[in-house]
């Protein structure tokens, strides 16, 4: 089992429209990674979906370069809706 790859796993809820991530597992493979998921996160009946995602596959930014990468977000202020009056019938913005 120790040489079983790592999984991260991703639930959605069915209240849910996103899947959330719910930790990780060991598994051989995607099949064994997915009941081993279901039988670990879903116990109460709680996810109607599933997303495994070997964790060597997951490439993610660099923390120490996270000013450099996220500051042109912040310098585009008209991306961020905060100039427009959303009518009262839009409520999930």
């Amino acid at each position: 089992m120790s040489d079983w790859p790592l999984w991260e796993v991703f639930v959605r809820t069915s209240g849910g429209l996103d899947h959330r991530h719910a930790g990780s597992i060991h598994a051989a493979d995607a099949a064994m990674a997915i009941q081993n998921a279901r039988d670990t996160y879903t116990r109460r009946m709680e996810g109607v979906s599933l997303w495994v995602v070997r964790s060597s596959d997951i490439t993610a930014s660099d923390p120490d370069t996270s000013e450099a990468m996220f500051e042109p977000a912040a310098s585009k202020i008209y991306r961020h809706p905060t100039f427009y009056s959303l009518p009262d019938s839009v409520d999930h913005m």
